[in-house]
């Protein structure tokens, strides 16, 4: 097949590469000159995603994979589109911000021909491919959606470092507008696709899985993510009472879930990445009397806030513009990637009660850092307390030797111990010995 891909950031380029890789032919489509250049020439554009560097180099060099920023190169010949554009959300109303994705469909729209199947796999509000999109591509290209052309909602399921294997180990899910549709994302998905085998689903078998309806499966998407950030939420809700009540939420959470009805997720101090804090408000765009998604996500949100106020109220007051080190820039570990981090609102928290706030990250360079807005920390210097804000494996060794003069240390993440710190009070998320929030 011909296939185009808009859209080569960390989903995108995996997708176009794993097209490829298959035997198509595979013309990826971006705005931005550098990545399209960078794809060009066989070299990754992002680092750290597994075996992407390989499969780039190996379709490239066989004339499978090429890029463009001009939609005219492969959106008229393409029997397949495939559509992983960014939707942002606006951080203050949190409505979703749709003009990347009306721009991509509109110059979509200019170049499609007949006969087109046309995939959106960017996560969207429940009812956007059948209200919004198809109205936009049949103005704009004069074709008819279910006759002309097919429109389907399939949404991406990875996670960024792990994009190959986790194609094959989670169902494709697929919705469409029509039957005719329907039959052609299924055929499409299972020419491109592979899938580990998965004793587990049955009596289904792992593959590709029609929903019946794009409304369907655009609410899949949102409802596996939605519920990650309402259990985090119950997490954190308990860690809060335990922490006042001396007792250890962690053991609790265990202890809770050795049977197989309860799958407590762990508490933190924040839940960052492009998904989990996004999706909830999508869900919420769609459904806004959802009062459990919308208290879940003021939940986590406030996270940040209450380990800052935790941890400044055990500096003495002697001590005037406390330097305090954020341990993580990125929003998880072993990620270099700041989507929705909790070092931006952790960062925020402590300068405006006035702390000296310097930023600490192994993945990161000290010239990234002060890019990304932060004092870069050396290991070494004294500061009066520390926060962890990633699960960097570096920090699980992390300790009074390698930031000395440290008084406080609240590890967000509980992946230190107190035996690490001899000189400070540990408060550590959760642990009820520390009455961290009292």
């Amino acid at each position: 097949m011909n296939i185009a891909v808009i859209g080569l950031g960390k989903i995108g380029l995996p997708l176009a590469v794993q097209f490829a890789d298959k035997g198509h032919n595979v013309i990826g489509i971006d705005v931005q000159e550098r990545v399209v250049e960078s794809v060009n020439s066989a070299n990754e554009p992002f680092p750290g995603e597994a075996g992407l560097k390989d499969k780039l180099a190996a379709t490239v060099s066989s004339g499978r994979l090429r890029a463009s920023t001009d939609y005219s190169e492969g959106i008229p010949n393409a029997d397949a589109v495939v559509i992983v554009v960014p939707l942002f959300v606006d951080d203050s109303t949190w409505e979703p911000d749709f003009r990347w994705m009306d721009q991509a469909t509109q110059s979509l729209a200019e170049h499609l021909s007949a006969n087109t199947l046309i995939s959106y796999e960017t996560t969207l509000p429940v009812g956007t491919t059948r209200n919004r999109w198809k109205p936009m591509l049949e103005a704009g290209s004069g074709l008819r959606e279910g006759s002309d052309f097919h429109l389907v909602f399939s949404p991406e399921r990875v996670l960024t470092g792990r994009v190959f294997a986790d194609l094959r180990k989670y169902p494709k899910l697929v919705g469409a507008l029509s039957d005719d549709g329907r039959d052609a994302a299924v055929e499409f998905y299972e020419n491109v696709l592979d899938f580990d085998s998965r004793p587990d689903l049955a009596p289904r078998t792992n593959g590709v899985w029609d929903l019946g309806s794009a409304e369907a499966a655009e609410m899949a998407k949102l409802a596996e993510t939605t519920y990650r950030d309402v259990n985090i939420a119950l997490a954190n809700e308990f860690s809060r009472f335990a922490e006042t009540t001396g007792i250890d939420v962690h053991k609790v959470i265990e202890a809770s879930n050795s049977q197989p009805y309860s799958h407590i997720h762990r508490p933190g101090i924040a839940v960052g990445g492009h998904c989990i804090p996004v999706y909830p408000r999508l869900y919420l765009h769609s459904d806004p009397e959802a009062t459990t998604v919308r208290t879940a996500r003021l939940t986590n949100m406030a996270m940040p806030e209450r380990v800052v106020k935790a941890t400044l109220a055990r500096i003495p007051d002697s001590v005037s513009n406390p330097h305090v080190v954020v341990l993580g820039a990125a929003y998880r570990g072993g990620v270099k990637e700041t989507a929705f981090s909790g070092v931006f609102s952790t960062v925020d928290a402590l300068t405006s009660r006035g702390a000296t706030v310097s930023v600490h990250d192994p993945l990161y360079s000290s010239g990234e850092l002060r890019d990304l807005g932060f004092t870069p920390y050396i290991l070494g210097q004294s500061a009066d307390a520390v926060i962890i804000q990633a699960d960097h494996h570096d920090y699980q060794t992390i300790g009074s030797d390698d930031i000395p003069g440290v008084r406080v240390v609240f590890d967000g993440r509980n992946i230190s111990s107190a035996d690490q710190w001899p000189n400070a009070e540990v408060l550590i998320i959760g642990d009820g010995e520390t009455r961290s929030f009292e």
